[in-house]
């Protein structure tokens, strides 16, 4: 697949373990793959984000797993149980993804268009006021 690599998101993603420039290559290309127009950058000084038309994902490394915060104001359906954390949170939740783990590509992939697409009609926020 092609895209257009940032190169801080390349340099964040060489400074990792091996394990986690596995992973963090692995989401990198699902969301690019998700939508061609899906752009990346930098944001909160060091932190990959990836977004189209508002914010998809962002990846944030921790000691013993990868963070994967979508950003979906928690609309976004998870029948696979994918979500670790954030539950109640309103902006964004969790995948934490472990080395070893296997990432469930089809579900991140899944959530990764239904953002876009919430994105592409207004936003997560937007959507909420509506169905209120």
């Amino acid at each position: 697949m092609s895209y257009t690599a940032d190169p801080r998101v390349d340099a964040y993603i060489r400074g990792l373990p091996e394990w986690q420039q596995a992973i963090t290559r692995e989401v990198r290309d699902l969301v690019h793959a998700a939508d061609r127009e899906v752009r990346e950058t930098i944001k909160r000084r060091d932190r990959p984000y990836f977004e189209l038309q508002g914010n998809i994902c962002a990846l944030l490394a921790a000691k013993d797993h990868v963070n994967v915060f979508l950003y979906d104001g928690a609309i976004v359906p998870d029948p696979e149980r994918i979500i670790t954390g954030g539950h109640d949170n309103k902006t964004a939740r969790t995948v934490a993804i472990r080395e070893g783990e296997t990432i469930n590509a089809p579900a991140v992939t899944a959530m990764f268009k239904q953002i876009i697409a919430n994105n592409r009609a207004g936003g997560w926020r937007k959507l909420k006021a509506i169905g209120s």
